[in-house]
């Protein structure tokens, strides 16, 4: 403790000694609460100085400031609510292979337009976090791009009355991938990887979780699951038809937490996912990691033609992840397997399969262990912020990551009963991505990348019977340069 506080501790202890009369109690509890405002004292100094002098007058709501994001809060701590937002603007610019064979008979109705280079604002979000009580919690965060009928990103509320196994209720990112699980503001790469296609996202449902020992976590949730075609609402119930929910769980642990390492990261976590999606609800988004081409357009169910037959589609969905960090260095991978099955006049059975290793490195110094909190990464912080007098601080990363996805089942899926369209476009994918990304401070980054894609395996043997075509042209492969521009609080 520094000299100013030793003095300030001591004239506030002086005054409470002192203080006879509940008015005086009341003053002196004001001037603690101003010095802990200050950053004079701590909390829990301000706490036992105070302790036994509560005052009965006080209703001023208490600002205060942490990681330049600003939260009010009441005098006894009990309630505050805080305002976050963010806000990606991001340009892409992509590059084909112009000496491609022109697809024979191609028209204006089949040629694509995202060879288009673009600037766009991915993403501006505004939302409130908020707690009342000592046991409830929440957020709601409204996105202010994209359709006016998805207006709302995530609104739920958390009951903690037993701190092993708290409750969440709303729309919220289910229990399932790492990935998804680590924010957009903090993710190690401008997009996330062919994987967090296939994955339960922000659905709306209800969940049990908790940490019962350090370094354990679980979580079981029961959400709507996939929307019905034509649906933009995140996880509305699109369809009547299909009353049954998907359940979805995760576990994690952190090996290094266990052996009370805090410099390190040892995470593995499992996950799985069993449900009934609509028939007519697609099996996921066939799209390159630079939000480019769409590699694959997956078989199309006929609605009309199953009277007598399942509504649904039966989709289990299993995921392994693992990450690994110690001190600047982390790598992480995973790997998700999507089962998918129909039982009809004709039977449906189609697999995907997707993964990614990716690594990073702070080339600053940062830790990344210091990012890890209950099975999930957070920001990074950088150790001296960026002066922009001097040109010195801020915190530089490089990445690096390779992905792959295989979904050749849907070869074998021919037209016929159920199936009024075969899957077209490459059945096989695999992306690489090489990125720098600097941090001024931990409320913005500046990211660039280099994204590359390979199209493999054309439904039906050849370019000419499956493939994809952008501007008029086969495309073999995707190139993009990508940019990020971030700031979030």
């Amino acid at each position: 403790m520094n000299f100013n506080k030793k003095l300030a501790v001591a004239v506030s202890s002086a005054v409470l000694l002192m203080a006879g009369q509940v008015a005086l109690a009341d003053s002196a509890t004001d001037i603690v609460d101003a010095l802990v405002a200050k950053g004079v004292l701590t909390e829990e100094e301000g706490k036992l100085i105070t302790k036994g002098h509560t005052s009965k007058t006080k209703v001023t709501p208490v600002l205060k400031e942490k990681d330049k994001n600003f939260t009010i809060e009441s005098p006894n701590g009990e309630n505050s609510i805080s305002l976050t937002g963010r806000v990606h603007f991001d340009g892409r610019a992509y590059d084909y292979n112009r000496d491609d064979n022109t697809v024979s008979g191609l028209t204006a109705s089949t040629a694509s337009a995202v060879g288009a280079d673009t600037f766009d604002i991915r993403r501006a979000r505004i939302g409130i976090k908020y707690k009342f009580g000592k046991y409830y919690s929440g957020e709601v965060t409204a996105n202010t791009v994209g359709t006016s009928s998805d207006v709302l990103d995530v609104g739920y509320l958390d009951v903690a009355w037993f701190e092993q196994a708290k409750f969440r209720f709303g729309q919220f990112k289910m229990p399932f991938s790492l990935e998804q699980l680590t924010s957009s503001n903090n993710i190690g790469f401008i997009e996330r990887s062919f994987v967090d296609s296939f994955i339960p996202a922000k659905e709306r449902g209800l969940q049990v979780f908790g940490e019962p020992v350090t370094g354990f976590t679980y979580a079981l949730a029961a959400s709507n699951g996939t929307t019905a075609t034509g649906s933009s609402v995140t996880g509305a119930e699109g369809d009547v038809r299909v009353d049954n929910k998907d359940i979805i769980g995760r576990v994690t642990v952190n090996f290094a937490e266990l052996m009370k390492n805090k410099e390190a990261v040892f995470h593995l976590g499992g996950a799985f996912s069993a449900g009934d999606s609509p028939i007519g609800t697609g099996f996921g988004t066939f799209r390159t990691e630079a939000r480019g081409a769409t590699y694959l357009t997956a078989p199309a169910l006929n609605r009309s033609d199953i009277a007598n037959l399942d509504k649904t589609i039966d989709r289990k969905r299993y995921g392994l992840e693992f990450a690994a960090a110690t001190g600047p260095f982390k790598i992480q991978t995973q790997y998700v397997k999507v089962d998918h099955s129909f039982q009809g006049a004709s039977a449906i059975d189609a697999d995907i399969k997707t993964y990614y290793v990716e690594g990073l490195w702070a080339l600053t110094g940062e830790k990344h262990a210091d990012r890890y909190k209950a099975g999930a990464f957070g920001g990074i912080k950088p150790i001296k912020e960026f002066d922009a007098s001097t040109f010195t601080g801020g915190a530089w990363e490089l990445g690096a990551r390779y992905s792959g996805l295989d979904a050749s089942d849907f070869n074998s899926v021919a037209a016929g009963g159920v199936v009024s369209a075969v899957a077209t476009g490459y059945t096989r994918v695999k992306g690489y991505t090489l990125g720098v990304k600097f941090l001024p401070n931990m409320n913005s980054r500046f990211m660039l990348e280099y994204v590359g894609t390979d199209f493999e395996n054309p439904t039906g043997g050849a370019i000419a019977a499956g493939g994809i075509a952008v501007n008029g042209r086969n495309e073999t492969q995707e190139k993009a340069l990508m940019f990020r521009t971030q700031f979030m609080f």
